[in-house]
């Protein structure tokens, strides 16, 4: 059975069981200069192809998807060298808290695609608890990785013709 995050009520329990499972322990890899910022996590290493083909996108997906990019593009480089602050966490995790809202209300994918995005989805909100700072075990650093690993997944997963740009 699929669910859909549409379904009132049930797009936060989902949620949440998506991201315990992304900060199991382990889950996220410890921060090491040079770490590879794309490494699989437990939610985003279940997601699959649609017969070796990426999954169809919708505008409200790929609206939400660019914004996401964007900020934490303009935020990446001060998150590597450590210099990002706490406010700057603060804010990034609004931006991708809001389109990560926006997209649940708004994206209308064919249910295989959606459980898919459920994935990204989770690992988003997850990285966005962390960059507030509310898991006393893990950095703020450790939600960013997970917000580009999130987004490195969706653009593997995902047909979207201007990702990357």
């Amino acid at each position: 059975m699929i669910i859909s995050f549409r379904q009132p009520g049930v797009h936060a329990a989902i949620a949440v069981g998506l991201i315990t499972l992304a900060l199991a322990p382990g889950a996220l890899a410890q921060h090491q200069h040079g770490h590879e910022h794309g490494a699989a996590t437990a939610a985003v290493s279940n997601m699959q192809l649609d017969n070796g083909q990426k999954w169809p996108t919708d505008e409200p997906l790929r609206a939400g998807m660019a914004a996401i990019h964007a900020a934490f593009k303009a935020d990446h480089p001060a998150i590597h060298a450590g210099t990002e602050t706490d406010a700057q966490y603060e804010a990034l995790a609004g931006t991708i808290e809001a389109q990560v809202n926006a997209i649940i209300a708004s994206c209308k994918l064919p249910a295989e695609a959606d459980a898919n995005l459920h994935y990204a989805v989770a690992d988003l909100l997850a990285g966005v608890s962390l960059m507030r700072g509310q898991d006393p075990a893990r950095t703020r650093h450790d939600g960013a990785a997970l917000v580009q690993g999130a987004l490195q997944a969706y653009g593997k997963h995902f047909d979207d013709p201007q990702w990357g740009r």
